[in-house]
C-alpha cells in the first residue's frame, strides 16, 4: 500500500499543493515553521479522519480561507482508492471513499494503516495515563472494529455516568446520600452494568495487545540501541485486581464527592521502564527518544503482523523531525531498519538537506526530496 498522489488546498499554512509521490521514500526539507509537518499531517488526516495535532477540525483551515480540501490517491490491495475530505467551520466534515461519503467515520479506520513518529510523542512519557491509553487504543482500533466500537460505547456511558454523579451530588447535599441513591438506583445500576460489561473485553484486548507487542518492541529497541539497554512495557489495570461492577458499587459515595467515576478501564496505564527503572525518571534524552521511536516502529510491525481481512498491507510510516537528540549510530540504525521488508512507504521531514541526502543514499533510485518554504512545496532537482 502507498499514497501515489496528494492534493492539499488551504490546509494549515499550505495554500495549494499537488504532489506526485515515491512509492518508497519521500523527504520534505525546510526550516522550522515552513509547513513540513503539515504535509505529513495531511497524510495522517486522510488515513485516520483527523489531525494528529489539532482536535478541532476548523483550526486546520488556512487563515483567511473558507474551507480546506484534502485528496489522496492510494494504491491498496492492487486497486486504486480515492479518498477526499472537505472541512468547513461549523459544518460536519465530508469524508469520501471513491466518491461515496461515509455515514460513520469509524468505517474508514484501519483501511489505510499509518504510524506517525513525531517530537510530540514525548507526551507518552511526560504526560498522564490518558496519552498512553490513547496510544494503545489507536493501535488496537486500526485492526479490531469490535474493540473500537466497544471503546466508543464505554466512553459514552462514562460521560453519562459522570454527569449523573454531578446531578446526584447536588441532590445529596439537600436530602442525604441514602435517599439520593434510592432515587437514582435504577439508572445508576444500568450504567454500571453497561460499563462493566464493555470493560471486560476492552481489558482483555489491551492485556493481549501488550503481551504480543512487548517482544516486538524489545527487539526493535535492542536493535536501535545495539543491545545496550533492557526495556519493558507493563500494563496496569484495576481489573487485574477486582471486579469492576462491584468496585463501582462500593465506591459510589467517594465518586459523588469526586464528581467523576474512579473505577474502570479509563484509569488503565502503561508503565515504561529501562534497566528496571521508570523511563521518565532515569532515561536520558537520547534513551527516551530511542524508546519512543522503537515504540512507533514496533507499532508499524505489529499492525502488519496482526492485520485482518481489511488491513493486509504494510502501514505508511511518517517520521517527523525524529533525528534530533540521537547519536549518529542510532540514526543509522533507524535508517537501516526502515529499509527492511517490515516497512512500506516512508515520509521524512528534516531541516538539513545535506543530512537528508546522506540518510537516503540507500533509496537514491526511488526517493523524492521536496523543499518546503512558507507552505509552498517544490521538488529538488538534484540530491
Amino acid at each position: 500500500m502507498h499514497l501515489e498522489q496528494l492534493y492539499i488546498l488551504n490546509y494549515k499554512n499550505i495554500e495549494e499543493a499537488d504532489l506526485q509521490l515515491s512509492e518508497k521514500m519521500n523527504c520534505f526539507v525546510g526550516d522550522n515553521g515552513m509547513g513540513k509537518t503539515n504535509v505529513l499531517d495531511a497524510v495522517y488526516y486522510l488515513a485516520l479522519t483527523k489531525s494528529a495535532f489539532l482536535s478541532q477540525d476548523s483550526l486546520n483551515i488556512r487563515h483567511g480561507a473558507e474551507f480546506a480540501l484534502l485528496k489522496g490517491t492510494f494504491q491498496r490491495l492492487g486497486q486504486t482508492e480515492q479518498i477526499d475530505c472537505g472541512i468547513k467551520p461549523k459544518v460536519r466534515k465530508q469524508f469520501r471513499r471513491n466518491g461515496k461519503e461515509y455515514q460513520r467515520l469509524t468505517d474508514h479506520i484501519g483501511l489505510f494503516p499509518l504510524v506517525l513518529v513525531s517530537p510530540k510523542d514525548i507526551r507518552l512519557i511526560e504526560d498522564g495515563s490518558d496519552e498512553r491509553r490513547q496510544f494503545i487504543d489507536s493501535i488496537i482500533s486500526q485492526i479490531n472494529k469490535t474493540y473500537l466500537n466497544n471503546l466508543l460505547r464505554y466512553n459514552q456511558y462514562l460521560k453519562q455516568r459522570n454527569a449523573l454523579l454531578k446531578q446526584m451530588a447536588d441532590k445529596a447535599e439537600k436530602q442525604g446520600f441514602a435517599t439520593t441513591q434510592m432515587q437514582f438506583q435504577t439508572v445508576l445500576q444500568t450504567l454500571n452494568e453497561q460499563m462493566s460489561g464493555l470493560a471486560k473485553p476492552i481489558f482483555e484486548c489491551r492485556n493481549k495487545f501488550v503481551e504480543l507487542f512487548n517482544p516486538i518492541f524489545k527487539q526493535v529497541y535492542s536493535y536501535l540501541a545495539s543491545n545496550k539497554e533492557e526495556v519493558e512495557l507493563s500494563y496496569h489495570s484495576q481489573l487485574h485486581l477486582r471486579d469492576m461492577l462491584l468496585a463501582m458499587q462500593q465506591t459510589l459515595e467517594r465518586d459523588l464527592i469526586l464528581g467523576w467515576t474512579s473505577q474502570g478501564i479509563h484509569k488503565d496505564d502503561i508503565e515504561m521502564s529501562i534497566a528496571g527503572y521508570p523511563l521518565r525518571q532515569v532515561g536520558s534524552q537520547g534513551q527516551q527518544k530511542t524508546f519512543l521511536v522503537a515504540l512507533k516502529l514496533a507499532q508499524a510491525i505489529y499492525l502488519f503482523e496482526n492485520s485482518n481481512e481489511t488491513n493486509t498491507e504494510k502501514p505508511i510510516l511518517l517520521l517527523d523531525d525524529i533525528f534530533d537528540k540521537l547519536d549518529s549510530e542510532r540514526v543509522g540504525k533507524i535508517i537501516e531498519l526502515v529499509q527492511t521488508s517490515n516497512f512500506g512507504q516512508i515520509f521524512i521531514t528534516d531541516t538539513d538537506r545535506q543530512h537528508i541526502t546522506e540518510l537516503i543514499k540507500p533509496f537514491s533510485n526511488t526517493a523524492k526530496v521536496m523543499l518546503v518554504e512558507n507552505g509552498k512545496i517544490s521538488n529538488y532537482k538534484n540530491l
